[in-house]
């Protein structure tokens, strides 16, 4: 059995170490931004990609959606209420070329702007507005982070505040003022029944009085109900025709 020249195996394995440096495999989400020389010559991918060892240098960029959470924030809004404001980001990159060239590290750098946006929006809208407003916040997060990372290539595709914490006093204020609100709502609906009713009532007196046999049938009626209850005593009321004479002999 012959045995493999010294020589001839170190070149074996020369060969191999170069085909490992040379020879990349990309993922269908990756592309591989390739610098020749430091120069960069374009983004390649997804599949097999070959290398020039010591000339060709690549780096990996991920394009699928990044979900990133911003820190809370310390937010003064616009009537002067400290809040404690947090949000999640969703983005992407889209331009491989731009987002490895443009920018050292454009996930730190998006998160850094999102947390000086989000602390400059929120201070130019009062407390009311983003409670009640936090879709059309959202939507303007959203087009101001997207229009500022558009040079690095990335793309802003949603913006979304998740939380927000109030301090205790302005908890306590607004619930006072909830409740408040719940009160006075009750008031108007009883004070509108109460109008109503008399409405009705108005409406049936006039048509008793214009039709007096209507009001014989609803004193009958009266004392048919009186009579169905269990009671000891029932008092009878009498119309005032019929103590019309008596009141006379008085006189």
């Amino acid at each position: 059995m012959e045995l493999i020249p010294g020589g001839f195996l170190i070149v074996l394995i020369l060969v191999g170490v170069l085909l490992a440096f040379s020879i990349k495999i990309l993922n269908e989400y990756e592309r591989g931004v390739i610098f020749r020389l430091g120069r960069i010559i374009g983004a390649k991918g997804p599949g097999l990609i070959l290398l020039i060892p010591g000339v060709d240098r690549m780096v990996r960029v991920d394009l699928r959606t990044i979900t990133l959470d911003v820190p809370p924030q310390d937010v003064i809004s616009r009537d002067n209420v400290t809040i404690k404001v947090n949000a999640v980001i969703y983005f992407r990159v889209v331009e491989p070329n731009r987002a490895v060239v443009e920018v050292e590290n454009y996930l730190m750098a998006t998160s850094k702007l999102a947390q000086t946006t989000l602390r400059s929006v929120l201070g130019q809208v009062e407390l009311d507005e983003l409670l009640a407003s936090r879709d059309s916040i959202n939507h303007r997060l959203q087009k101001i982070l997207d229009s500022q990372t558009e040079p690095w290539g990335v793309k802003i595709s949603n913006v979304e505040v998740k939380q927000i914490d109030l301090p205790t006093e302005m908890q306590r204020a607004m619930a006072k003022q909830a409740e408040a609100e719940r009160e006075r709502r009750a008031k108007v609906i009883a004070a509108d029944g109460e109008l109503q009713a008399s409405h009705k009532l108005s409406e049936a007196a006039h048509t008793m009085e214009s039709h007096p046999i209507s009001l014989q049938l609803r004193y009958l009626q009266t004392i048919r109900e009186m009579s169905n209850e269990h009671a000891t005593t029932i008092i009878i009321p009498l119309p005032m025709e019929i103590l019309k004479p008596f009141m006379k002999l008085n006189d």
